[in-house]
């Protein structure tokens, strides 16, 4: 089985997290090796073409800007915060010395049809912002949580950002793509 099929296979295994009696606890690393560890997220903001617009093009004289200002510069200080900030607001994360932290947008443009449903604002809209958070340690356990929080907060950044101006924007497909280090090994689904 090659490391894309092996990464969403349990095959056995069981929740870390929570002990027999039922009740969660924070999981003893103490006796894990130290190893360099990666684990690279992703997910998206959904919006109008023309709020994308002023996403990437921000206010210059030639297009106009965003009423709150630059969003990308933002929503990338918010996610490297986020993911530094992800035992205080995820109960069971260990804090980790965290060596490097990026955050990335791209913009992706409709390529799909108008599926004509007017009911749901993102059925039809499909222009969104991609964000890519990598995340790197040495450590003794991994930052798959740690990338996710950062695209999270990227994401709920870029969200607060343009509700001014689009306010059925949609936040979706947030998951982890890559993970290196550890016991379990790596893996990689892009």
């Amino acid at each position: 089985m090659s490391s894309t099929e092996n990464a969403g296979n349990t095959g056995g295994a069981h929740l870390t997290h929570v002990r027999e009696d039922g009740s969660a606890h924070m999981v003893d690393v103490t006796a894990k090796k130290e190893t360099s560890r990666t684990a690279v997220a992703t997910g998206r903001v959904i919006s109008r073409p023309d709020v994308l617009d002023m996403i990437f093009a921000p206010a210059d004289g030639e297009h106009e800007g965003l009423p709150k200002g630059d969003a990308l510069p933002v929503a990338r200080v918010a996610g490297i915060m986020g993911a530094k900030k992800t035992p205080e607001i995820i109960p069971l994360c260990h804090p980790l010395p965290l060596g490097k932290i990026t955050v990335d947008f791209t913009r992706e443009d409709a390529v799909s049809e108008d599926t004509g449903d007017t009911e749901d604002p993102a059925s039809s809209r499909q222009d969104a912002v991609r964000i890519e958070a990598s995340v790197k340690t040495r450590g003794v356990t991994g930052v798959e949580m740690e990338a996710l929080t950062a695209v999270t907060s990227a994401a709920l950044t870029v969200y607060d950002m343009i509700k001014a101006v689009d306010k059925h924007a949609v936040i979706d497909d947030v998951r982890v793509l890559a993970k290196s280090g550890g016991k379990s090994g790596d893996w990689d689904v892009r």
